[in-house]
């Protein structure tokens, strides 16, 4: 079997880390773990500190707050899997999903996957604003790939590694998501997509993306229609 990265960017998620990591360790498929701490300023960095002494798991750290996407563009850059997956730090994403996730990709009939939110498994009820804004910028990235996703915005992305350490990112926040999107469909990699359950969150629960993110995806899904 191939081997799977993991890549899991962190700011201040130490309630709920361990436990993402020790279910993302029961997985039973061979496995790396990429853990890049973003200027956490909770705890979260002594907590790795001592997750970076278990085996087959790297810890990076940034020195401050610079965005998810750039928490990324680290854990992409040091993955030696054959397959690299990307995993949130929060409890909205079921690894127990990541064989589902990467069949199309061991099945030879894909080179990204992305776990779409909106294909009938089992999601929480929450904010339906946030749900109207997701489908507007998946639709408007649509338009511009001329791929047909579901959900563009989703955290669940997998790739074969020589394809995504191949494609030049810079958006340093939530930008990351139009931006490789559009990088994707203009290489004409092939793309799946597979149900996924989630369990959002609410802002007092954590949740950390804002009005400000879905105006800089709506300028990246713009910006990258036209530029590589």
């Amino acid at each position: 079997m191939p081997v799977l990265s993991v890549v899991i960017p962190v700011y201040n998620e130490k309630p709920t880390l361990e436990e993402v990591l020790a279910r993302v360790r029961a997985v039973p498929i061979d496995k790396e773990i990429v853990i890049i701490d973003d200027g956490s300023t909770d705890g979260t960095r002594e907590l790795l500190e001592i997750v970076a002494k278990e085996p087959g798991t790297k810890v990076f750290y940034h020195q401050r707050n610079l965005g998810k996407g750039a928490a990324v563009r680290t854990g992409l850059a040091a993955c030696q899997g054959d397959i690299i997956i990307i995993q949130d730090a929060d409890l909205e994403y079921f690894p127990e999903e990541y064989p589902e996730l990467i069949a199309p990709i061991l099945k030879g009939m894909a080179d990204v996957v992305y776990g779409s939110r909106f294909k009938g498994k089992p999601n929480r009820v929450l904010f339906y604003h946030h749900y109207l804004a997701n489908k507007f910028l998946t639709m408007l990235s649509n338009i511009f790939t001329d791929l047909n996703l579901s959900d563009m915005a989703t955290c669940y992305k997998v790739f074969r590694r020589e394809v995504v350490q191949a494609i030049p990112l810079r958006q340093d926040r939530f930008g990351f998501d139009p931006e490789v999107t559009a990088k994707i469909a203009r290489r004409r990699l092939r793309v799946f997509e597979v149900a996924i359950s989630y369990n959002g969150r609410t802002y007092e629960e954590g949740k950390k993306i804002r009005l400000k993110d879905a105006i800089k995806a709506l300028w990246c899904i713009l910006r990258y229609a036209f530029f590589d």
